[in-house]
């Protein structure tokens, strides 16, 4: 009998003179139970993450179980409270119940216990694999590396083969996904049913103040304003690469390879910016810097926390220091993904990191503790407003952050010693981070979506990936990747079912964070140069911002920090101008798309 039928039952011969709560008390009571079950799947994520084993997994498991079914129920109990009497904030606590708005990655699983726990062991299952999964090259005698390792040799080798040889076996190793996440998709769209989305895909384009057809127009209008810069930086990268590795592997006029850019991927080109760089022999090279600085894990976050102490935001609670993963365990497995946490939902914040010795890691963690002081900032609203305006938002705060990590910001805390001249490589090194990635962060849901609503079968799963990167990045395969593989669990956030449209938005919504902040700081000149590092009164709105949570719907937030309600990209044009202007010049001539 499955557990929604017994719940059924139950309510069938209970006594009829039980008064019914109203909707104030029913919200106050899920608050109140909803808490435990919270912390609990923190604790039992973090073990999992940072402790991979069949133990910690099974934990997670349970935690991940016992939350959703505690949430399904009470969403379709929550059906029973409408009208015009309920008071404004009930009834968003109401609707951010139904769509699971406090699950940082939202799901829905089934009512029946059974396949309800077959779900929580696939999604742990999935995660898991990917933590340890590692490939063992015969090209290179069986040497075996782990995807940091592998990340390691695409970021800094231009060796044709030996990079085609690492992407190849990297997504080969997702191919036993494929089976695991076919069914996970099958029982995740029935617990959506059962709540009263159509599948997975509505039910995660729900959560943003508007109707999924709605969100969809403007993730496309948002994705218009900014696809001209991306071509423009699409053209002359490629260009550039068919110098090196020569036009008949890189088809001027076509798709670029995925497995040269760079990265695992092809998400972000900074890994390229030695190819690509505007002033060749001018670069600053962080990762230099740091070392000769003597930066190592702890004195890279001190330094990061020193930025948000700056704004008049206070310090990172004892516990963070004493409880956070900054380094890869010499040990045991463990998933080397940053993330910020919240263990608690109060104060027991944390960063999980393999943190390198390296600008990229620096600029990371400026953004990891951007959640962290997010999440302090809501904590002391009622329990379903804890969570970020909209989930880009929470993503958009860290990345405003480290748009101030600028060389003067640098110059400032000692890093760099003087100013360099004036380059459009810092740009460009931000271009091959941000601009690049813009279409990878929006076709990854666009494959859910499609897979959710059953228009792409599992066995299509790979070659409408494919379809898509091409579509929107201009990227492709080098050797043929056939639907028996499963090349979108090569990404760790499809397996982990993180939804991932938040950092498209991000994408868009850090910039316009930034313009509003530099104005608030009074800078003069270009935005690309702003840093709002010491300033108090950018930190006083944006704590406002944060402190507001999920309280408000988003275009409030913004508007408290920005005075604009409407996202807009047109701040991230204004931020590159500089760059795409000289991007036009440099591509006069070359024929440009894909």
């Amino acid at each position: 009998m499955s557990s929604l039928v017994l719940a059924l039952l139950v309510l069938a011969t209970a006594p009829q003179n039980s008064a019914r709560p109203s909707a104030e008390g029913f919200v106050d009571l899920v608050e109140q139970e909803i808490l435990p079950l919270l912390v609990s799947l923190e604790r039992a994520n973090w073990l999992q993450d940072t402790y991979i084993c069949p133990d910690s997994q099974a934990g997670a498991s349970e935690a991940l179980g016992r939350l959703l079914e505690f949430v399904a129920r009470k969403s379709i109990e929550a059906k029973s409270f409408s009208g015009d009497d309920i008071p404004g904030d009930v009834a968003r606590k109401l609707k951010l119940l139904r769509i699971s708005a406090l699950v940082s990655d939202p799901q829905a699983a089934p009512a029946d216990g059974v396949r309800r726990r077959e779900m929580t062991d696939l999604f742990s299952e999935m995660e898991g694999m990917y933590g340890v999964g590692k490939y063992c090259s015969e090209r290179e005698g069986g040497i075996c590396r782990d995807l940091v390792e592998i990340t390691e040799v695409l970021a800094s080798s231009r060796d044709w083969d030996q990079l085609l040889d690492l992407w190849q076996g990297w997504h080969d190793v997702a191919a036993p996904m494929g089976p695991k996440y076919a069914r996970y998709v099958e029982l995740a769209n029935e617990g959506a049913r059962e709540i009263g989305f159509s599948d997975m895909g509505d039910m995660w384009k729900s959560g943003y103040d508007m109707t999924p057809d709605e969100f969809e127009k403007e993730t496309d209008r948002l994705w218009k304003q900014v696809s001209p810069l991306y071509q423009d930086l699409h053209c002359y990268t490629r260009a550039k690469l068919a110098e090196r590795y020569g036009e008949e592997r890189v088809p001027l006029g076509g798709p670029i390879p995925a497995h040269i850019l760079g990265n695992m991927w092809a998400q972000e080109w900074n890994n390229l910016f030695n190819v690509l760089a505007p002033d060749q022999g001018t670069a600053i090279d962080i990762d230099a810097l740091l070392k000769a600085k003597g930066y190592d894990p702890i004195k890279m976050v001190k330094t990061a926390e020193g930025f948000f102490s700056s704004l008049g935001l206070p310090e990172l609670p004892a516990t963070f220091w004493e409880r956070s993963m900054f380094v890869k365990p010499r040990d045991r497995e463990v998933v080397c993904h940053a993330s910020a946490w919240d263990v608690d939902w109060v104060d027991d914040l944390r960063i999980k990191m393999c943190i390198q010795i390296t600008g990229e890691d620096f600029t990371t963690i400026h953004h990891e503790l951007g959640h962290n002081y997010y999440q302090r900032a809501y904590a002391g609203l009622p329990v379903l407003f804890r969570n970020s305006a909209n989930d880009g938002f929470h993503e958009a705060l860290g990345d405003t952050i480290a748009l101030s990590v600028t060389p003067s910001y640098m110059v400032q805390i000692g890093l760099l010693d003087e100013l360099p001249p004036d380059s459009l490589n810092p740009l460009m090194a931000r271009a091959l981070d941000k601009v690049a990635f813009l279409p990878f962060g929006l076709l990854i849901d666009r494959w859910r979506w499609g897979v959710f609503s059953g228009k792409i079968t599992p066995d299509k799963y790979t070659s409408a990936w494919w379809a898509l990167r091409l579509k929107y990045q201009g990227v492709a395969p080098s050797v043929e990747r056939t639907d028996q593989r499963f090349d979108p669990g090569a990404k760790y956030h499809i397996p982990a079912n993180v939804p991932y449209t938040r950092y498209f938005l991000a994408t868009i919504l850090q910039f316009q964070f930034h313009r509003a902040l530099c104005k608030a700081a009074g800078h003069k000149g270009p935005l690309h140069e702003c840093s709002i590092y010491g300033n108090k009164e950018a930190g006083r709105r944006l704590n406002e911002m944060m402190a507001m949570g999920l309280s408000r719907p988003w275009p409030e937030a913004l508007k408290a920090l920005s005075g604009e309600t409407r996202m807009d990209a047109t701040a991230m044009l204004d931020y590159f101008g500089p760059l795409h202007k000289w991007l036009k010049k440099q591509n006069k001539g070359r024929e440009c798309g894909w």
